[in-house]
């Protein structure tokens, strides 16, 4: 039987990018351990972000994420020869030591990133994973071939700290005390959170002291601060016997000397039961190309748990690693792909009726509150994706249980639309188009603000967000029937706003206005949110409009990546997402690519030209993709301007998520003949 491991396109490198500094910092591997803590670096093992680290953990549940351990910097040791196994870099622009000059090769197995270093004759290999359910890292070493000569050590140098990690560090204000016991340090910060480190064997000894002045070069082009300090917590020494794992595991519970090959063989079987589950819940998985399956496993990155008092299972989904938290709309967009094109069905579940108990005045939250903060409602489309999301569900498991349940709440949704809820947000009775807006709100997805400025306020009725409603009262229409409610209200207002819907039709041909009935008017600007017109399962477009909507967007926003914010050439347009926190904002959605949008750009592409095969080929520069940025992972923008630089965040759940949904829901449509229906995958 095939190891569901040997389904995946290979992510691997040579020499050539790994002893190439620019070329090895610029790829980056990233954990997750399914409770919001994370790890991640660069090939090089250089720290290039303020959020690298080894091990970021959620000290304050359930997204109050602290950089605990900074870096475990390793040398092979052999008699009195040393050799460095890592490479740091310094404010005064030296780059020391260069341990990526001995770095043969790194691939990922899995999601477990793997160093190969060559001294000769001799080859270390290196390894870094997260215990899945658990704030627990391993690092790990071990010679590869027979030991020849002296018996080799590994010295390990352990960097920690206890900021937030979007934040900076503070020497002066960080004072924890270190403790040895046998082969377990634990470095205590009071009244905060204790970091054990348990070693295979060897010694362990505490130390003191900083190291100052890391260089991050990624932050300082982010126009953000560019120097780190990390706490040097203590020093192992360690046996390297041929053949066998000398390393650590870290965590914030007390850790015994771990067993690392069974670790590892829980983390590789973690991967496998993700990959399989999705092979077993939808044969096109069978023959897909691998990186589909790399998609597959990056899915699983994102879901965390988040139990609440009456709900001890919730669950919830990370916008994206490393800086996002769990956003409502992000979460319903990202929510079909993640769960259940990957056949995770109760963990979609859990988080529709996780999100359920937040909604509010017929809203979902934008900003997923923390523990006792006030949840953010300002976003106009979430809990329209949060119908969307119900009715992929149901459409995908048959659980009209769970509909029963929660339909009330769906009904409620739209009760409070119907009659206007929060910043404006009201069906307008004389067209059943909805109204969204407010001076300095940003409601839409568009929602960058430089200063006190909204960039994009799209104040009126933006087409994407009564695309949305149409396809909202669609779904409760059907949805209604299933759960023993009247369909008769949600049918009269979906054809009240199919109607209204036409008055987005340009009369010059040209495809739709992005809003309506603005503050100025409509407004013309040839942005991607039409395309939902066409994507999403229920649309309010003639087949004519629908093909103009297609080969407008074709022609001038789709790239390899994913769909520009604006068209070039128009007002505002912006190639580059770069420089100062003020130009990369104001540049956000002005022109930068969006991967979301490749997603429901083939499907809509589909939905006219009848050919899957064609609609998928728009999505395969992704597999190139994968080996560059976040190793096995989409990013969250790209450079409008070709080559199109990925940037933004490095692993983005809706970049994974709406280019997997899409490729599947293709993939059923090359045997069937049946349009895209609300209730079926294609």
């Amino acid at each position: 039987m095939t190891d569901p491991l040997d389904r995946l396109s290979p992510i691997r490198f040579g020499r050539a990018i790994c002893g190439e500094l620019a070329a090895a910092e610029r790829r980056e591997w990233w954990l997750a351990d399914g409770r919001g803590g994370y790890a991640g670096g660069t090939v090089a093992q250089t720290l290039t972000r303020r959020y690298h680290g080894l091990l970021v953990a959620p000290v304050d549940p359930p997204l109050g994420r602290v950089l605990v351990l900074a870096k475990a910097d390793a040398r092979l040791v052999t008699g009195d020869v040393e050799a460095p196994l890592f490479t740091n870099r310094w404010a005064s622009g030296a780059v020391e030591p260069r341990g990526y000059l001995a770095l043969e090769s790194f691939h990922l197995d899995g999601t477990v990133p793997v160093w190969r270093f060559a001294f000769g004759d001799r080859i270390v290999e290196e390894r870094v994973w997260m215990e899945p359910g658990a704030d627990i890292v391993y690092v790990a070493w071990r010679l590869v071939g027979e030991a020849h000569g002296a018996a080799p050590r590994i010295s390990v140098t352990l960097l920690a700290n206890g900021r937030d990690h979007h934040g900076d560090s503070w020497p002066g204000g960080f004072a924890p005390r270190i403790a040895v016991d046998g082969g377990t340090l634990a470095m205590t910060v009071p009244g905060r959170f204790e970091l054990h480190v348990a070693a295979t064997g060897g010694t362990v000894v505490p130390r003191g002291g900083w190291y100052r002045d890391f260089d991050l070069p990624v932050e300082r082009e982010r126009g953000l601060g560019d120097r780190d300090s990390h706490f040097h917590a203590g020093d192992l020494d360690l046996p390297l016997p041929a053949q066998q794992w000398a390393g650590f595991a870290a965590g914030l519970t007390p850790q015994s000397a771990p067993d690392l090959e069974t670790a590892l063989a829980r983390r590789r079987a973690h991967d496998r039961a993700v990959l399989a589950q999705a092979l077993a819940a939808d044969p096109v998985f069978e023959q897909a190309p691998g990186w589909v399956m790399r998609l597959v496993l990056a899915a699983d990155a994102f879901a965390i748990a988040r139990p609440l008092p009456d709900l001890p299972q919730g669950r919830s989904v990370i916008a994206g690693y490393p800086w996002f938290g769990d956003w409502g709309r992000d979460t319903m967009t990202a929510l079909p792909g993640l769960c259940l094109a990957t056949g995770q069905f109760e963990t979609a579940r859990l988080i529709l009726e996780t999100f359920a108990r937040f909604v509010d005045q017929g809203m979902l939250p934008n900003v997923f509150p923390g523990a006792g903060a006030t949840p953010e409602y300002n976003t106009a489309d979430a809990s329209l994706w949060f119908i969307e999301a119900w009715r992929a569900y149901v459409a995908a498991s048959g659980d009209e249980a769970a509909l029963r349940r929660n339909f009330p709440v769906l009904a409620d949704i739209v009760a409070w639309h119907l009659k206007g809820t929060r910043y404006g947000i009201a069906v307008d009775p004389a067209d059943g188009l909805l109204y969204a807006g407010e001076p300095g709100m940003q409601l839409t997805w568009m929602d960058a603000r430089v200063g006190g400025r909204v960039v994009t306020p799209r104040i009126g009725k933006p087409v994407e967000i009564n695309a949305l409603w149409y396809n909202a009262l669609a779904a409760m229409t059907g949805m209604a029937e299933r759960a023993g409610a009247s369909a008769d209200p949600y049918r009269a207002a979906a054809v009240l706003a199919r109607a209204g819907f036409a008055r987005f039709a340009r009369p010059d041909g040209r495809g739709l206005y992005d809003v309506l009935d603005g503050p100025d008017g409509a407004d013309a600007s040839l942005r991607p949110n039409q395309i939902f017109a066409v994507s999403l399962p229920a649309s309010p477009l003639e087949p004519e409009i629908q093909r103009t909507v297609v080969e407008r967007c074709g022609a001038a926003l789709v790239t390899s990546y994913g769909l520009r914010s604006l068209a070039p050439g128009a007002p505002g347009y912006r190639g580059g997402c770069s420089g100062t926190v003020e130009e990369r904002d104001g540049a956000y959605h002005q022109g930068t690519v969006w991967a979301w949008l490749l997603g429901p750009w083939a499907v809509a592409h589909y939905r006219i030209y009848r050919d899957a095969a064609a609609a998928q080929r728009f999505l395969e520069p992704i597999g190139d993709h994968l080996r560059d940025a976040g190793l096995g992972q989409v990013s969250e923008i790209f450079d409008g301007d070709p080559p199109h630089t990925p940037r933004g965040c490095p692993a983005q759940a809706w970049s994974v998520a709406t280019i997997l949904e899409a490729w599947q829901r293709l993939e059923h449509a090359k045997f069937s003949t049946a349009q895209l229906d609300p209730f079926t995958r294609c």
